[in-house]
This record gives C-alpha cells, structure tokens and sequence, in this order.
C-alpha cells in the first residue's frame, strides 16, 4: 500500500495547539506519496517554500511532511497525519516566489538547491520506508533527520555550515 503525506506546521513549543495548520497535496492537483511530489518545480512544494519564506505568514516554522504510516505522537494514539483529520487544511493563493536555499535554523545549516528530488520533503518527513511511493535512493538515511526543526527559504546563504545531500 501507498503512504500518503499531508504538510504539517506545528505550533511553536509554548502554544496549547500542537498543529498549526496543514496542507494536502491532493488539494493542488498532486500524489499524495512522497515521490509524486518532492521534485524541484512542484507546484505544492513550491507553495510550502512560500509560506516558509520571508514574506510566508510561516516563516521560520516547524514543519513536518507527515505520513499516514508514521508513529503515533506521544500521549496519543493518532500520528501527526490522523490528528490533521479533525482540522481544515489551509488553502495557498497568492503568487509564487522562487527562492534558492533551504535553511535549518535548529541545526544552523543550509542546502542550496539544485535539480531533481527537492530536499525539503525529503528531509521532514515522517513514516518514509513503511509504504509505496516512499524514497529509497541515495542518502536515505538523512530523510527526516530535519523534522520538526526550524525550517526557512531563503535567497540569500545564511552564516551557517552548507550541506550538500544528493537525493
């Protein structure tokens, strides 16, 4: 069976609402599996990048590629993914900015973008390896390890230590 991925931007730690929002993929016309979307020129990754970007309303969020399959969250019996379900999905509609690095504020590093799979997804997501549609190339060990972090899109490199996975 395929996973499916909904986008979830989580609350910062002292809010009393654990999810912010979230948004599906279904929603602008895309798979809902991980592979189906994650490329560089998606339109839903795209908007994801704006809403984390400078002038995004979730600018250095929290933010988790949440999948169907993952663990349930502690002190719950639903994951990330199932607790969207009780919720309404935020909708995008203003323009597309294109912006050239990711940047993980917890971690204080930065990728640069490049082509093919898009990093972003990749590394937040939850529950990859438990479903079809999952990535399995090179370097899936990192997938997930920047869940949850601090995420931005940036123009500009920031003074941190750049990373370069290939996916």
């Amino acid at each position: 069976m395929g996973q499916y991925y909904l986008v979830v931007i989580l609350a910062e730690k002292s809010d009393k609402e654990y999810i912010r929002t979230y948004l599906d993929p279904g929603m602008y016309n895309n798979g809902m599996k991980l592979r189906e979307h994650s490329y560089i020129g998606n339109n839903f990754v795209n908007i994801i990048e704006n809403l984390i970007g400078p002038n995004g309303m979730f600018y250095k969020s929290r933010l988790v590629w949440a999948g169907d399959y993952s663990d349930a969250e502690p002190n719950s019996d639903k994951n990330l993914n199932k607790m969207c379900e009780a919720k309404v999905p935020f909708v995008y509609k203003e323009p597309i900015v294109s912006y050239t690095y990711i940047v993980n504020h917890t971690k204080k590093v930065y990728i640069k973008k490049t082509e093919g799979f898009h990093p972003l997804p990749l590394l937040t997501a939850e529950g990859n390896g438990r479903g079809g549609g999952d990535y399995n190339g090179p370097n899936v060990d990192l997938v997930g390890t920047w869940a949850r972090d601090v995420i931005s899109m940036e123009n500009e490199a920031p003074d941190y230590t750049l990373i370069e996975p290939v996916f």
